[in-house]
């Protein structure tokens, strides 16, 4: 006899307090060593059989429970072997859910023709096999065996009937009635718990499906944004970096004051360059992942907070409201800093068109002694008149560009129903004021230096 391994979906508990107990009993016989069908049905067996012939030697022993009725001892041997044999014949209601509830009819047919029609005892093992045919069969064959069965038990009943001492009528046909009820009853219980078992799978292999579809979809978005980022790193810092190492070169033949001192100036600084470019081609590399070939020239170099004026003006004559705040002393952000700062604030007013059109917008840039913070909040919008759509990843790619940058993000809804966007980013000693005699004014990406 194949031993089969019990599957893990059987013990799975998405709906209620059933499917709980059935994980619990799982874990309880997987613990005890009970991992295979067969296994667990002769554990199931066994325990029905000492129960059957514990209530069995109970109702018996009592004269009592049995008024009006006089049982010889054979009759009562005989009931309780029959119902422990009944019962130890589940073992294979798994294995075999079709011979087990033939050979479960018969030692009841033989208890109808041991007992009086009046005293028949019916036990759990019809119901239990009645319920592995509908929960393990095709709905229509197990139609047919149930019915095959339960007219099997019902003829053996009638002709038990007939026989010397079975003559009370009323309790044969009291017998018919709840044969036919317990077999089709099983089954039918059967057959649900398996359609539901079955449904549950489904909906876990969809949520599985939806998860992935989605993971997918996520990293997609956030390679987009890493490949837009990688292009931008190239045009803001690349071409500076190569104006530098050009200057460099030409500081080096041109200058005569201290040659020598103005030459080795001029070669760390051309050394450092070279450098600095070589592991911007590696970041670059990394951010657009396998298979990024070079560096395209597509678009135009990329703007920075110099332009926000036009961006608010192009978002007011698409139609949004905005109002442009900046506090504090403007200074100077890294290149790649002053790209995020502009792209949170384009892509944040795009959600506001998006999600709240005609909201009005307040823009915020803090230029403050230890950081600089953006903050981008508008106001819940007028007339909801439409669903709320989803465009994308916008958020992502956010988050993406601030963790470049090392700056915090923060968003969400705000408590009168509108959303805002706060970035803020530490400044170090690097990032200075304007007015500070140790950095110039940054050249816009794509300006060439003059050699």
């Amino acid at each position: 006899m194949t031993s089969q391994t019990c599957s893990p979906t059987e013990a799975d508990a998405p709906y209620g307090w059933p499917d709980r107990l059935a994980a619990w009993a799982d874990a309880q016989l997987t613990r005890m060593g009970l991992i295979s069908r067969f296994g667990r049905d002769c554990a199931l067996a066994v325990v029905l059989c000492l129960v059957t012939t514990g209530l069995l030697l109970l109702l018996f022993a009592d004269p009592a429970q049995t008024p009006g009725l006089t049982l010889e001892p054979f009759q009562v041997s005989a009931t309780i072997v029959l119902s422990a044999v009944q019962s130890l014949l589940l073992c294979v209601r798994r294995v075999h859910p079709v011979l087990c509830l033939w050979l479960v009819a018969l030692p009841q047919v033989a208890m109808f023709a041991v007992l009086p029609a009046g005293a028949a005892v019916r036990g759990l093992a019809p119901a239990i096999a009645g319920y592995g045919c509908g929960a393990l069969l095709p709905a229509r064959r197990a139609v047919r065996v149930v019915a095959a069965v339960a007219l099997f038990e019902s003829a053996g009943l009638v002709v038990v009937s007939f026989l010397p001492g079975q003559s009370a009528a009323p309790s044969v046909a009291g017998q018919l009635v709840s044969g036919v009820l317990t077999y089709a009853a099983s089954a039918l219980f059967g057959a649900y718990i398996a359609t539901r078992r079955q449904n549950a799978g489904l909906e876990r292999l969809r949520a599985a499906e939806a998860v992935e579809t989605q993971r997918a979809r996520a990293d997609a978005a956030i390679g987009l944004e890493r490949s837009r980022m990688a292009r931008e790193l190239h045009d803001i810092a690349a071409h500076h970096l190569s104006g530098m190492v050009v200057q460099a070169a030409v500081v080096e033949r041109l200058i005569d004051r201290d040659p020598q001192a103005a030459k080795e100036a001029a070669a760390w600084i051309r050394a450092q360059g070279r450098e600095t470019l070589h592991n911007l081609r590696l970041v670059v590399g990394v951010l657009r992942g396998p298979g990024g070939g070079e560096l395209d020239d597509e678009g135009a170099p990329v703007p920075g907070l110099g332009v926000l004026d036009r961006l608010v003006r192009t978002a007011r004559e698409l139609g949004t409201p905005v109002e442009l705040v900046r506090d504090g002393e403007p200074m100077e952000v890294p290149p790649i800093a002053d790209v995020t700062f502009y792209r949170v604030v384009q892509e944040a007013l795009a959600n506001v068109r998006e999600h709240a059109p005609g909201a009005p917008a307040r823009i915020v840039l803090r230029y403050g002694t230890a950081d600089v913070s953006l903050e981008i909040e508008n106001a819940a919008r007028p007339a909801p008149d439409r669903p709320r759509v989803n465009r994308g990843f916008g958020l992502a790619g956010m988050q993406e560009r601030a963790q470049l940058i090392g700056a915090a993000l923060d968003a969400g809804p705000t408590p009168s129903g509108g959303w805002r966007v706060s970035l803020r980013l530490p400044l170090d000693g690097e990032t200075t004021s304007p007015h500070a005699g140790a950095h110039r004014s940054v050249p816009h990406p794509g300006t060439r230096l003059a050699p």
